[in-house]
């Protein structure tokens, strides 16, 4: 079987990457556990997330036409490559765009136990900028596991975040919400001076 019998456009989208991320699945795909530990010593950037966000969405569209073009083999070789793109994207991924196509995903497919995976991955691995991005998302589970995500997040990362002109209100709230949930008192004290700030302007 090869990725031509997945349709035109697929076959495109794989025509285009680059040698290092087609080699990235193919490891992948090779792995027992069909995950990406064949892949951890690859050098993973931007471009690599980008490359794979496209081919998991062309797999995914493909994967959801009312169709009889695909027989049942086929139709089941595209859904573990489509899982097994995901599966790649879950444990590299750093990009807010990403993690929200990877949420739909699994809300899709009411997979749960992947959203619980993804808000273990955002409080671990994502820069505080991407989660703050995350927060102000139309999605509400996507902004709900960021919010989550901030609440949990050490004072001194939300603090630095009070100077960046985008993120400074997510923060904010992000503090009155360890004040309010967590009975932070180093929260309460930091709300407590911003909130004095407030008042002399």
């Amino acid at each position: 079987m090869t990725v031509d019998d997945f349709g035109s456009r697929i076959a495109t989208v794989w025509s285009e990457l680059r040698p290092a991320t087609r080699g990235l699945v193919e490891r992948a795909l090779q792995s027992p556990a069909g995950g990406s530990q064949g892949s951890r010593n690859f050098q993973y950037d931007a471009r690599s997330d980008l490359e794979l966000s496209r081919f998991l969405a062309a797999l995914d569209d493909r994967a959801a036409e009312k169709t009889d073009a695909l027989d049942p083999e086929t139709g089941g070789k595209l859904k573990s490559i489509a899982d097994t793109c995901a599966a790649v994207l879950l444990e590299k991924t750093e990009s807010a765009e990403v993690f929200t196509q990877l949420v739909r995903r699994a809300q899709m497919q009411r997979d749960y136990r992947r959203i619980d995976i993804l808000a273990d991955a955002l409080t671990s691995r994502f820069p505080p900028s991407e989660i703050c991005e995350l927060a102000r998302s139309e999605d509400v589970v996507v902004r709900e596991l960021a919010n989550e995500a901030l609440a949990r997040c050490p004072i001194s990362v939300l603090a630095a975040l009070l100077n960046d002109p985008v993120d400074a209100d997510t923060a904010r709230a992000a503090l009155r919400r360890q004040v309010a949930e967590y009975g932070s008192e180093e929260a309460r004290e930091l709300v407590s001076a911003l909130d004095q700030t407030d008042d002399l302007y």
